[in-house]
């Protein structure tokens, strides 16, 4: 531990990881390499095919390239140093602690927001069809995305502001492979009674704000596809959301039992499965479910390998 002399003040985190798979070490970093390796080339595909084919340059397309980006800066934030633990060093100084935790949870409110606007633009794009290229315009789709990136930054800044408040002068291991709030708080020697409160807020705010403008979206979406006649009409309609619904279902199902619902901040250890789900294993899956499924991101990124400037 590193400790100030007087005050005992602790100055760095020891994060503990998954002292239970030590044994699996080689294992673990092969396979977190290989998917952060592979999350990273995948989002990148995605986001010059959307940049480089002109057919794509839509309000569609658009917020996917900005989930893409967001997705690799979203696992850059734990991964490497998730693999740096299982290699060597497990230590992270006081302020890197508080710039990872930061970081993470303002990309990850971000990409809530971003969620709902794409919901929004499926909404438009199927109930209001006529309307739609002049409601959802390169201003507006600039506007959407940047209030998407600003508001996780927001979003988060209150609680960076309030942990930085924080002492810690007991234990200074975290039962966890990156700095996430939970565990953070269970080390501190302060009270965080009211911090507890205002995160559970916060991350209710924005959790349920941008899943109820979801929802809300693609229950309109629902009325109208149905009152599409033929069934191949409602098919072409559903396929067009199926992607963005199926991302939207993984990414709140588990963020939502991590950070909205009440729980012991000593029970933390059980979740770090979910956050592996979340943090890890979600930016690597996305990519995959709106590529196969979406036959002009194939046909765009066909038509950019057999150009002659690829041979």
């Amino acid at each position: 531990m590193s400790y100030s002399n007087k005050t005992l003040v602790v100055t760095e985190f020891v994060l503990l990881g998954f002292p239970e798979l030590s044994h699996l070490r080689g294992l673990l970093f092969g396979s977190f390499l290989t998917i952060y390796v592979v999350t990273i080339l995948e989002n990148l595909v995605i986001v010059v095919v959307i940049q480089t084919s002109h057919q794509l340059h839509t309000p569609m397309y658009f917020f996917l390239a900005n989930l893409s980006v967001l997705e690799m800066l979203y696992t850059s934030v734990t991964v490497p140093k998730l693999l740096a633990g299982l290699v060597q060093a497990k230590t992270i100084s006081f302020s890197c602690c508080l710039t990872q935790l930061f970081l993470f949870h303002s990309l990850g409110s971000s990409e809530c927001f971003l969620l709902s606007s794409m919901a929004c633009d499926r909404y438009l794009a199927i109930c209001q069809p006529l309307r739609y290229p002049a409601i959802m315009d390169t201003r507006l789709c600039l506007y959407l995305a940047l209030s998407a990136w600003l508001g996780g930054f927001l979003a988060s800044f209150v609680s960076l502001v309030l942990i930085s408040r924080l002492s810690f002068c007991g234990s200074n291991v975290i039962n966890h492979f990156f700095c996430d709030l939970p565990p953070l708080l269970q080390l501190s020697c302060s009270d965080t009674t009211t911090i507890e409160a205002l995160n559970f807020v916060a991350a209710l705010a924005v959790l349920l704000t941008s899943l109820l403008l979801t929802m809300v979206s693609y229950a309109h979406i629902l009325a109208t596809v149905l009152r599409i006649p033929g069934g191949a009409g409602r098919r072409k309609a559903f396929s067009t959301c199926a992607s963005h619904l199926v991302v939207v279902a993984i990414f709140y199902t588990t963020t939502i039992f991590m950070y909205a619902c009440p729980h012991d901040v000593s029970s933390f250890d059980p979740n770090k499965l979910l956050s592996v789900i979340y943090s890890v294993v979600t930016p690597l899956i996305n990519p995959i479910i709106y590529c196969l499924r979406n036959r002009d991101i194939r046909e765009a990124l066909v038509k950019i390998l057999q150009s002659p400037g690829t041979s």
